[in-house]
């Protein structure tokens, strides 16, 4: 059993995996945005060549150079002179929006094991970018045709952290008696974590937001004891709109919380939220928010009327409102003890498509998070040891 899983390679985590469409490096802000909008992925994997070029262009060399999502858009839409002009933040080159930090997409080729992805995960990947096989007459219906998934003549799909230890989740007794150890047993409980006060302002947490989302972790909101209440995560954000950036700059961490969940924005806090940034004239972010606002409720008449129309349509059109269909997701935070078992904890990840878990004390002050990459870290350890023994 053990010299099987040592066998398998990321080609056999991209069994059913969509190819990745793109976006080019020469796209601006806004056309990420309606891009986003569009897809039924969280993220956009960004690339190196132009498709839409008129000129013949040279795709020897096309790679993607990073990943977009709407928390992106978001948080450079806070920065005070965005804020001021939305219109003209739009209209930035979309490389404004790719990280700073390195190797957060790597590229591998199928063949390349299991254990190489785990070990670039390690590094800091938070998606592979593996080419796609296919069959020779798949091949030849594209040998000709270059679309928004035909990179260097192949397809390609990414794989994530989430992907990997599912992966490992199936195959979990392999590992025994390590999964049934808690994770302060293991040592894994980060506790370099990002926080900010349920009163403070939610701007000052805008530099934490990002750093989340390079993390694929989450910014903790805590009263003044340190006692965990609830959370900004990104893969909240993920499912809003740009407008958020407006409740950002206007309410409080606690008041963001409110605004995010679920459901869509109370409308006493959007009244807020419209009369700030009146008060600071703010008059650009003012419109996008009306104009967004009437787009919605127009196009919610339209499907109203249509009770005919596919759950397909209804879903995608979602995210010209506040909120995606897609995946419902709130500000309660996803918690687990120092004592919880490394299954329990993986499965609560897994099962709640996050990648980080809380970790908190009995009377609910935050002892630190568990991330994926803790987690295979473990798991890689334990791998060089079978794969020593054998």
């Amino acid at each position: 059993m053990a010299v099987s899983f040592l066998a398998h390679e990321v080609s056999d985590l991209c069994l059913g995996k969509p190819a990745l469409r793109s976006l080019s490096i020469s796209a601006t802000v806004g056309e990420a945005l309606s891009a986003l909008k569009k897809s039924e992925e969280s993220y956009l994997s960004v690339w190196s060549c132009d498709h839409s070029s008129k000129e013949k262009p040279d795709f020897d060399d096309c790679r993607c150079v990073g990943k977009i999502c709407m928390v992106d858009v978001i948080c450079y839409l806070c920065e005070e002179e965005n804020l001021s002009c939305p219109s003209s933040a739009l209209k930035s080159p979309v490389s404004v929006l790719l990280p700073k930090t390195s190797g957060l997409v790597r590229h591998v080729e199928p063949h390349s094991s299991l254990l190489d992805a785990i070990d670039l995960i390690l590094e800091g990947a938070q998606n592979i970018v593996v080419p796609i096989q296919t069959s020779s007459r798949k091949k030849h219906l594209h040998k000709t045709s270059f679309g928004p998934t035909l990179h260097n003549g192949r397809e390609y799909c990414w794989i994530t952290q989430e992907d990997v230890v599912r992966f490992l989740l199936s195959s979990i007794g392999l590992f025994s008696p390590i999964p049934a150890l808690s994770i302060e047993s293991l040592n894994i409980i980060g506790t370099e974590i990002l926080a900010v006060n349920y009163h403070d302002p939610a701007i000052t947490a805008v530099e934490s937001i990002a750093r989340s989302l390079n993390c694929l972790t989450s910014v903790a909101v805590v009263d003044g004891s340190g006692k965990l209440i609830g959370e900004i995560s990104p893969f909240t954000l993920a499912v809003c709109d740009e407008t958020v950036a407006a409740a950002i700059a206007t309410l409080s961490a606690g008041d963001l919380m409110a605004y995010i969940d679920c459901g869509g924005p109370p409308e006493d806090l959007v009244r807020v939220v419209k009369a700030r940034l009146k008060e600071r004239k703010l008059e650009g972010m003012l419109e996008l928010m009306e104009e967004l606002s009437s787009c919605s409720s127009s196009s919610d008449e339209e499907y109203s009327s249509s009770p005919t129309e596919p759950l397909r349509g209804r879903v995608s059109r979602s995210r010209s409102g506040s909120y995606s269909a897609r995946i419902i997701r709130r500000s309660e935070a996803i918690v687990c003890q120092p004592r919880s078992s490394l299954v329990a904890v993986m499965i609560q990840a897994l099962a709640h498509r996050v990648g980080y878990v809380w970790v908190i004390e009995d009377d609910y002050s935050l002892a630190g998070n568990v991330t994926f990459p803790d987690i295979l870290k473990v798991f890689r350890e334990h791998l060089q040891v079978m794969n020593w023994s054998l």
